[in-house]
């Protein structure tokens, strides 16, 4: 099946800020850390003699009898690094008709969607494919045969059957926190089961791989993926299952109608200390039901990140 490139398309007419300033490098819509001779007035300092007279303030040398240089705040294009969690588990459910996406195929489309965005904005993407290892990382470019190749590279996974038996997101984050030298976007794509759901130990290596993100001056952003139906309500029939760990191959059997009850409440607990955690770190967690699809969650999104400017 390939990917919806007229749905994906769409989105690439809403305009998407930057929460924070990045480094760019050609001009563009998002501001700057760096200050160049642009377009907004940011502040004076001092003259240093020998420099170009150009951007002196007269009127203030005129009132101070001091030269003052007008520094400005440049305009420049964003960075975005998309990483998507190629792991077993992100390969439920079985796509089961065409308006069924397992968490994959909706990681995928959406990242479809957000090249998108970044090629109208000409805003730089990369891709970044991880499982039991780094499996694929580009670096963010804005040119037509990079979103070309990215998309290639996007319908190759999308028409995959099975993931990885690992999700490596712990290594893989602290590996892009590092080879990502510039401040960028950098937009997560997982149902994060090896990490945030296995206990807190590995929750808290998580955050410590998160933390280097934010240290090295990224902005991050969590979509944490779930088909609502089957992985939080447990609609199933009232009777014994046999449940598959699709990376451990563990099984396990037992009626959800059951343990639903018991299920809900700690789920709730868990995903209310990873907000928590997000808030504290700066960091943007967006849970997705997949049942919902890929138009109505990026909507949601796309608002939620306007209201912020």
């Amino acid at each position: 099946m390939p990917i919806d490139h007229f749905q994906a398309q769409r989105f690439g007419r809403l305009e998407f800020l930057a929460k924070q300033a990045v480094e760019g490098f050609i001009t563009g819509l998002h501001k700057s850390p760096y200050h160049g001779f642009s377009v907004e007035f940011a502040e004076h300092r001092a003259y240093n003699t020998g420099e170009s007279t150009r951007h002196i303030d007269w009127k203030l040398y005129g009132r101070t009898d001091k030269m003052f240089v007008k520094r400005y705040e440049e305009e420049t294009n964003l960075r975005c690094n998309i990483i998507i969690d190629r792991s077993g588990s992100m390969f439920y459910p079985k796509p089961s008709g065409p308006d069924t996406l397992s968490k994959i195929q909706f990681a995928i489309q959406s990242a479809a969607s957000l090249i998108y965005l970044m090629r109208k904005q000409r805003d730089a993407a990369g891709l970044t494919f991880f499982g039991d290892s780094l499996e694929l990382s580009t670096p963010a470019k804005s040119s037509s045969a990079h979103h070309a190749y990215l998309f290639h590279e996007l319908e190759k996974v999308y028409n995959s059957e099975e993931g990885a038996e690992h999700s490596a997101v712990v290594e893989t984050l602290h590996q892009m926190a590092e080879k990502a030298s510039k401040r960028s976007l950098v937009v997560i794509f997982s149902d994060f089961m090896d990490s945030l759901f296995r206990g807190e130990a590995e929750q808290n290596k998580l955050f410590d791989a998160l933390q280097h993100m934010r240290y090295n001056k990224h902005e991050v952003v969590l979509f944490h993926l779930f088909h609502k139906s089957t992985e939080v309500e447990l609609v199933f029939e009232n009777r014994p299952y046999t449940f598959v760990d699709l990376e451990t191959k563990e099984r396990i059997k037992v009626n959800p109608h059951e343990i639903q009850g018991q299920y809900n409440l700690e789920r709730k607990k868990k995903i209310n200390e990873i907000k928590l955690r997000c808030r504290q770190y700066g960091i943007d967690w967006n849970e997705c039901n997949t049942e919902d699809g890929v138009e109505k969650v990026l909507d949601r999104f796309l608002a939620k990140r306007k209201r912020m400017h």
